[in-house]
């Protein structure tokens, strides 16, 4: 009997773990990480997952009836397309009876509402959890954060009029454990797993949010105010006893029939059938005489090579930095492959910068270069922090807040009036206060070398500080590798990515997804300086790179918002400035390009319109992110070098005919690959079902804590994307809800062999986590074969026989393909 108490104790920790496996992690909105909401059910076919998720979470896992209807009759589905899909799995119905069954069945959908006491339980659940998580946002402090959350809850609970008793903290459960203990105790221990799943999934958020800050070693409010999932379950369980709601909410258990459904559902029989006609269309468009990278070129040296994120934001600027002249563009993911934590000057804390998948390697800091330059932007920062701490002082002081709005209201007002009436007058003011105060780029650069830091025990941080000459060498010799170069110009130019907007809580979501949701200009830098290392190209000249002695690397960011690609040129020497004023013109005329095709508008007033959305605090839509995306291209350029693929489509640099042994492939199949798939299926999920897996509209929004937002007043912390970043409004979408068609470009027994070594690649292929997977093989004349799952392959040229033999079906009236 004396084993009885730690024994309790593992068994409820066990079922803590297997509940939270369905709950996907959800970061902080301010470093926005882009993750499929349904990862935990990725070990899943597609239609099981989805199914298995509207038990749980009640959200859709298909678009509406409607939704196929436009694709249909606009001629994004393909007539032929479909009939093969349907006649595939024995359906021999039109279509148009089969789209009216959709629509019936989505009339007959249930959508019940949960009990009162259970509703009233997510509601104080959330109030304390906001107050408890919150992150430097509220004016008065919940006490007793740093006992933990639980024992912070028990010492206010006696005191909160939304829950009936109790009179005395003493009343209730000492500890967490012991809460869990007493309300799971009347249930067979099999059952356990199951309640508490329920429970997390009852507020995905918030307890997405926990799981997620409780797997982050380093972050530095867990470590200040600890949570974890047992004390949130036990506050949960303790409310819905004191409010008399069901402790079993899934007592029918709902969730195991979804386990017995092998049967593909109609709806993703369309949903396939737009997919393979998006990939068809793509097909087309791919140049197939490219099977040699390295014959392609006419031998001359480029003007300047660009290596961009292979956002698809990057497809467009590419494209129109291409047509300026002989330029070199390269995608590479955003982070440039170096793996680090990052602390920008004057910034409170460190960032990583890399992919969640990725666990950061070093610590890089800025440093200060230029002591005058650095004084005078201390001065104008410390100047405006100091009055923004006042102002937010007087606002929310009871006292001080009448005679704050008597004395600045006036004021307040008119720069108000002139920000929601004159943002292009702000966008002036803005740029011109800009010019004259220098940037955190110019005055400080990122200490790199190892000896640069005198702290090497680490002290309040586990990284390494700054990369030893080996590590230097591995990550310029990975980036050339991945990318396949043999031959460098003057100018080799990284450039990361960043966002601009105004008064946008999403505005991390527009920044770098490679970066968690960060600006990728640090990555960019530090790749650049590595490369311009004297020692640096000395050894991989040792290694058979070619480097000539007039290449000088150097770093960029790249604009999302305006398109304006800003150079970091400091390090450029006076050799190279007029190839460095050539291409500012170069860029300059690309950016206009870029623009006006993302604006419609003539090229000025394109330029004038990106900078207006960028300061116009009214504006739901300073740009589309990442919305559209559906495919993903791994090979050479000049595979799609002459198409518009209308940024819609990642784009990763890769060479195979100089990856021999495959290591370059399989890092891009192991890395950007996953983290693709992850975009891609936040964006699907949150347009099938925003109120569920995206946030819903920004206008009934607001930002609770400094780590999301709610709707309204109050509710659960929202994981996804807003309306206003998938539809043009409230009736036409502009992101079409498709998974990702991935395109690579490489021998087929690589590829095959690449997947037959990792499993959880093949898993998120072989269940219909990726869309659709083809691989153009150079050594067969680029002859594209599509993975049909456990490591099989179909050529085209079988699915064109097959297809030809299925019966006719009703084709809708020919119309263009356009993005509604």
């Amino acid at each position: 009997m004396t084993r009885k108490e730690p024994d309790d104790t593992r068994r409820i920790a066990e079922s803590i773990d297997r509940a939270a496996e369905s709950i996907g992690s959800v970061w902080p909105l301010h470093s926005f990480v882009t993750a499929n909401p349904l990862s935990g059910f990725e070990d899943e076919p597609f239609h099981r997952a989805v199914a298995a998720a509207e038990d749980l979470f009640g959200g859709r896992g298909y678009p509406r009836p409607s939704v196929f209807r436009r694709a249909w009759e606009s001629g994004r589905i393909d007539a032929d397309t479909l009939r093969a899909e349907l006649a595939a799995h024995g359906i021999d119905r039109d279509p148009e009876t089969l789209l009216e069954e959709l629509a019936d069945a989505e009339a007959a959908r249930d959508t019940a509402d949960r009990d009162d006491a259970t509703e009233a339980v997510d509601r104080v659940l959330s109030k304390w959890l906001a107050a408890f998580l919150d992150e430097g946002r509220a004016t008065w402090q919940m006490p007793n954060r740093e006992a933990g959350f639980y024992q912070a809850w028990l010492a206010v609970a006696p005191h909160d009029g939304d829950v009936p008793g109790p009179a005395d903290a003493d009343d209730l459960p000492e500890t967490a454990i012991d809460a869990l203990e007493s309300a799971l105790g009347e249930y067979p221990e099999e059952r356990w797993a199951d309640i508490l799943e329920a429970h997390l999934a009852a507020l995905p958020g918030w307890s997405g949010f926990i799981k997620q800050r409780t797997d982050d070693d380093t972050d530095p409010w867990q470590k200040q105010y600890p949570i974890t999932l047992a004390q949130y379950l036990a506050v949960r369980l303790t409310l819905s006893d004191l409010l008399d709601a069901p402790i079993d909410i899934d007592a029918d258990g709902t969730n195991g029939d979804a386990d017995d459904a092998d049967e593909v559902p109609l709806p993703e029989i369309w949903l396939t059938a737009w997919e393979k006609s998006y990939r068809e269309r793509l097909l087309a468009g791919i140049d197939d005489s490219v099977t040699d990278p390295a014959d392609t070129g006419n031998g001359d040296r480029p003007s300047a090579q660009l290596v961009f994120c292979i956002d698809t934001r990057s497809e467009v600027i590419r494209r129109h930095i291409e047509a300026q002249g002989p330029y070199e563009t390269h995608g590479y993911a955003g982070f440039f492959g170096v793996p680090m934590r990052h602390r920008s000057y004057e910034a409170a804390a460190d960032t990583d910068a890399c992919p969640p998948i990725v666990e950061p390697e070093h610590r890089i800091v800025d440093r200060p270069v230029d002591t005058e330059s650095a004084a005078a932007r201390d001065r104008w920062t410390g100047l405006a922090t100091a009055a923004r701490k006042h102002f937010k002082t007087l606002k929310s002081n009871l006292v001080a807040a009448f005679t704050f709005v008597e004395g600045a209201g006036s004021a307040y007002g008119s720069a108000m009036t002139a920000r929601t009436l004159s943002p292009s007058t702000i966008a002036t003011l803005e740029s011109a206060i800009g010019e004259r105060i220098p940037s955190r780029h110019e005055i400080a650069a990122l200490a790199i070398e190892s000896d640069a830091y005198d702290d090497h025990d680490h002290a309040d941080h586990d990284l390494p500080q700054g990369m030893t000459h080996e590590e230097k060498v591995e990550y310029a010799q990975t980036a050339f590798e991945l990318m396949g170069w043999t031959e460098f110009a003057r100018l080799v130019v990284f450039s990361g990515h960043a966002s601009e907007t105004t008064n946008n809580p999403f505005d991390s979501s527009l920044d770098c997804g490679a970066c968690a949701g960060n600006p990728g200009g640090p990555n960019a830098r530090v790749l650049a300086a590595i490369c311009n290392d004297p020692d640096v190209k000395a050894t991989l000249r040792e290694r058979g790179f070619d480097l000539p002695e007039d290449t000088v690397f150097l770093a960029a960011e790249h604009n999302t918002t305006t398109d304006e690609i800003t150079l970091f040129d400091d390090g450029v020497p006076e050799s190279h400035r007029e190839d460095l004023a050539s291409l500012r013109e170069d860029l300059a005329r690309a950016r206009a390009g870029a623009a006006a095709e993302r604006t419609g508008e003539d090229e000025d007033g394109a330029v004038d319109e990106v900078e207006r959305k960028a300061a116009d605090w009214a504006e739901a839509r300073p740009e589309w992110g990442l919305a559209g995306n559906a495919s993903f291209i791994i090979g050479p350029r000049e595979l799609t070098a002459d198409r518009d693929l209308d940024g819609r489509a990642f784009l990763h640099s890769y060479d195979w005919s100089v990856d021999p042994d495959g290591d370059a492939l399989e890092a891009i199949f192991t890395g950007p690959l996953v983290v693709t798939q992850w975009i891609n299926n936040q964006y699907y999920f949150a347009t099938v079902d925003n109120a569920v897996y995206g946030s819903g509209s920004k206008v009934t929004q607001n930002p609770v804590g400094n780590v999301g937002v709610v709707q309204g007043n109050g509710g659960d912390l929202l994981t996804g994307l807003p309306l206003q970043s998938l539809k043009r409004d409230d009736e036409r979408p502009f992101h079409q809800p498709l998974r990702l068609t991935a395109v690579i470009h490489a021998p087929l027994e690589r590829v095959t062999e690449i997947l037959r070594e990792h499993e959880d690649v093949r898993e998120l292929l072989d269940n219909g986590w990726i869309g659709d997977l083809t691989v153009l093989d150079p050594e067969r004349d680029n002859e594209p074969f599509r993975y049909a799952g456990d490591l099989e392959w179909v050529a085209d040229a079988e699915l064109d026989i097959e297809a030809t033999a299925e019966s006719e079906l009703a084709t809708p009236p020919a119309q263009p393909v356009d993005d509604d």
